[in-house]
Formats: C-alpha cells, sequence, structure tokens
C-alpha cells in the first residue's frame, strides 16, 4: 500500500515527531503514514519569507517519495500547496485548509490561535482567497516563537488563555491550533476552553485518507507523473 507522506518544511525534529503522535489514531486504516522533516528549512517557519523560501527543498523533497500515494503539507501556511499540485496528480492537501474546511463543519465562527502576531496577516490572506472571511471571528498570537512550544507548560497556558479570549471576546465557538507544532495540546486545550479544537494536521491527513480511498485529486487525467 502507497504511504501518506507528511512533509513537515522546518528542520525540527521535535514537531516531526509531535505531527507523527497527533495523527498516529489513523494508523488503524492500514495507510502507511511517512512524516519527514525538511532538513534545509528553518527552525521554524515564522514569516512569509521563510515560508517562500522552503517550496523548491520541499518540492524536491516529495519527488523524492516515488512510492507516494499522497501528500501533507504540515506547515499551518501551506507553503508549496499550489506548487506541490502542479508537480504531481496525487492528492495534496495543506493543514491550514483543511483545519478551515473541518471547523467550518463544527461551528459557525472560528477562531486561530497563531504563533507571532507576524503569521497572522498571512493568514489573513489565505483566508480571503478561500472566502472565509466572515466565518472568521479572530485571530489572536501566542506571541511566542515555534521553538518555545517546546517549554510545555508556558506554551500550554499561553494558548488557554488566547482561547478564551477567541471564545469569550471574539465569539469564536471552534478553535483553530496555528501551528503544527502546537499538535500535542490539542486534549488538553479543548477541556480547559470548552470548545471543539481542530488540530491541522489531523484534519489534513484524515482529508488526505479520504481522497487517497476514493481516488479524487485536483488532477483528473491519468499519466504517468507522480
Amino acid at each position: 500500500m502507497k504511504p501518506l507522506v507528511i512533509l513537515n518544511p522546518n528542520s525540527s525534529q521535535t514537531v516531526t515527531d509531535g505531527i507523527a503522535a497527533s495523527i498516529a489514531p489513523f494508523e488503524r486504516f492500514g495507510v502507511p503514514l511517512r512524516c519527514l522533516t525538511l532538513a534545509e528549512g528553518p527552525p521554524g517557519i515564522e514569516s512569509q519569507k521563510q515560508a517562500d523560501l522552503t517550496i523548491a527543498p520541499m518540492l524536491r523533497l516529495a519527488a523524492d517519495q516515488t512510492d507516494a500515494g499522497g501528500y501533507v503539507i504540515a506547515c499551518f501556511g501551506d507553503p508549496g500547496l499550489h506548487a506541490l499540485r502542479d508537480q504531481t496528480r496525487l492528492p495534496v492537501v495543506g493543514i491550514q485548509e483543511a483545519a478551515v474546511m473541518t471547523a467550518l463543519t463544527l461551528g459557525q465562527r472560528f477562531g486561530v490561535i497563531a504563533i507571532l502576531a507576524a503569521s497572522i496577516p498571512r493568514h489573513l490572506r489565505a483566508f480571503g482567497a478561500m472566502g472565509v472571511r466572515d466565518r472568521l471571528a479572530g485571530d489572536r498570537a501566542l506571541g511566542l516563537p515555534v521553538a518555545a512550544l517546546a517549554d510545555a507548560e508556558r506554551s500550554l497556558a499561553a494558548m488557554i488563555a488566547t482561547g478564551k479570549r477567541l471564545r469569550d471576546e471574539d465569539g469564536a465557538n471552534v478553535l483553530i491550533m496555528g501551528c503544527a507544532g502546537m499538535a500535542h495540546f490539542r486534549d488538553r486545550l479543548e477541556d480547559a476552553i470548552g470548545l471543539p479544537v481542530v488540530e491541522p494536521c489531523q484534519a489534513a491527513v484524515g482529508q488526505a485518507l479520504s481522497l487517497m480511498a476514493t481516488g479524487l485529486s485536483h488532477r483528473t487525467e491519468r499519466n504517468n507523473d507522480a
């Protein structure tokens, strides 16, 4: 059976390990899940420039996976999403796009917990392109870089405080974790906030497996590219 390849565009193996742990429940479906770290990437993707610079090496890494059955781009800016779709006819899912689509099935207004304020303009551009800005309650930053997410207690406290503001001040009734590095906090955050919390890697893997199982993709022609 061909694997679903999950590409972490940053160079943090800790983040990749957290992604692998968050998607472990999908192993019961029998499709191999291959989580890869982009060695050429930055330790954390915190700006548009950093995101854009990961695209070319990530495309090469994806092309090297000659046995792939589909791809997930595990960064909440979906860097290279459309470029990878140009490169392959296999299903390609970005965690940001998948998280938003999932959130729309769980609540009327979604809130996003971002890592830094500099990330929010990137999110808003993407939400505008998706046509979902009228369903966005708010996008609030923790003020912590990706590397700081390794401090579990500090990070969880900041996420809970930010999630409560999205709920109480912005009117969100579903939350999205705005970074793949947050993956292992989902259950505790959901318990503390009392709202459904979408973990983007889980949302994307679920969607990708569905596409693989049904043979759906962004391109329908049957050709020999990977």
